[in-house]
């Protein structure tokens, strides 16, 4: 099975418009797009967590994705790394629809959905931080 939406046609810029208005919707009240080479390579917002400001960034991986429609065989159009950030984005619109509707149903808040993503005082992920410290080599419960 081919990688999801690796035939998208719509416009990262549009996707990440997208993507900026869900987040909006529930509470981020600061957006900004890194670009690299003049395309979007990260979106970086801010949500109010308990009275404090919180810095999450979702990358696009865009290296990773093309890879994979390379090493998938995808049709050769579907190589290029214009679709590669499409393809990117569009992933990214999909993941992020779907925490909003687990927010919406108060299963999870915003925070607890973004977190691995939140931007620590080190300017890092903090699912990288923790990556770094083996904590995430965790020992058999059962």
């Amino acid at each position: 099975m081919a990688i999801l939406n690796y035939t998208t046609t719509i416009n990262s810029i549009k996707t990440i418009g997208e993507i900026t208005q869900a987040l909006v919707e529930r509470g981020a009240n600061k957006i900004v797009v890194d670009y690299k080479e003049s395309f979007p390579i990260a979106l970086t917002f801010t949500m109010n967590h308990k009275g404090q400001q919180m810095f999450f960034e979702l990358p696009a991986n865009i290296n990773g994705v093309q890879n994979v429609l390379i090493k998938q065989n995808v049709p050769k159009k579907y190589q290029t790394r214009e679709q590669a950030i499409r393809t990117s984005w569009r992933i990214i619109k999909v993941w992020v629809d779907a925490q909003m509707a687990i927010i919406d149903a108060e299963i999870v808040t915003p925070a607890q959905v973004f977190l691995p993503y939140a931007i620590t005082k080190n300017g890092k992920p903090l699912y990288s931080e923790i990556e770094n410290t083996g904590i995430l080599q965790l020992e058999e419960v059962i």
